[in-house]
Parts: structure tokens; C-alpha cells; sequence
């Protein structure tokens, strides 16, 4: 009896460990999104559809794993990016997503430019947003540091 607790509690102290290792990545990824410019980074014109791409690829599983993650017109963010990869790699000019909503299967088009701008932008503000989050939280509480 003795050594399964024993057990128990060395791989509950890992499973903590291994969270607290993980959330801290994700919140290096937060700090780093705070100090970039969405409109320069995400500018499809300026950087190109594949670098665009690659920014969101880059900050969406932070996003993803903080719970934060956009969902716009009932298409999350990670669905943006797995279609616009398939649409830069076969260089197409549109990108249909497919996506669940209500239980059906749904698809819908969007010009490759604006799908990568929008998965950028989307990834980066989610992030943004939790940083801003911290600062300003306490303006939505009723009657804390205002005086009436």
C-alpha cells in the first residue's frame, strides 16, 4: 500500500512539474507577442502569405494551450492555418475551410491573403490580449480604484 502511494505522488508531483514547465513556455511566448506590431508582422503585402504563415504557426499553440485561442464565424483559428498551409503549398488563390458548426459540416471561402492575415492577427492579439489582461483586469471590477 505504502509504494503505491509512493507512486502515485512522484507521478503527481511529474504531471505537475511538466504544467508549470509548459505554462511557462506559453507565458514566454505571451511576452514576446506583447512587444510586436500586428500590422507590420502580419502584412501579407510586405512579408508574403508563407511568412505570414509562419508567425501564425508560431504563436497559435501558446494561444491554444493558454485557452485563449480566436474563433471567428465559427472557425477557430488552427483550422485557419491548417487550410492556408494547404493552400501555400498548392499555391492557390483561395482557401476552403471546413469546420463543424451545430453539428453539421460546413466550408467556407476566403482569399489566401486575407485568410493569412487574419490567422496572424488572430494568433498574435490572443496573446497580446491575455498581456493587456493583466494591467487592465481591475477596471472591470465594479467600484475598485474608482470614486463615487
Amino acid at each position: 500500500m505504502n509504494s503505491i502511494k509512493k507512486i502515485a505522488t512522484t507521478l503527481g508531483l511529474g504531471l505537475a512539474l511538466t504544467a508549470a514547465a509548459t505554462a511557462g513556455d506559453a507565458m514566454k511566448m505571451v511576452d514576446e507577442a506583447a512587444k510586436l506590431d500586428v500590422k507590420k508582422v502580419c502584412d501579407v503585402k510586405a512579408n508574403g502569405a508563407a511568412k505570414v504563415l509562419a508567425v501564425a504557426e508560431k504563436y497559435n499553440p501558446a494561444a491554444v494551450e493558454l485557452g485563449v485561442e480566436f474563433k471567428r464565424l465559427g472557425i477557430r483559428n488552427s483550422v485557419y492555418i491548417k487550410g492556408l498551409k494547404e493552400a501555400v503549398k498548392a499555391k492557390k488563390p483561395e482557401v476552403t475551410l471546413k469546420y463543424k458548426a451545430k453539428g453539421k459540416e460546413k466550408k467556407k471561402t476566403f482569399k489566401t491573403d486575407y485568410a493569412a492575415w487574419r490567422a496572424c492577427t488572430f494568433a498574435v492579439r490572443a496573446l497580446q490580449q491575455v498581456k493587456e489582461a493583466d494591467k487592465t483586469y481591475r477596471l472591470a471590477i465594479p467600484g475598485d480604484g474608482f470614486k463615487f
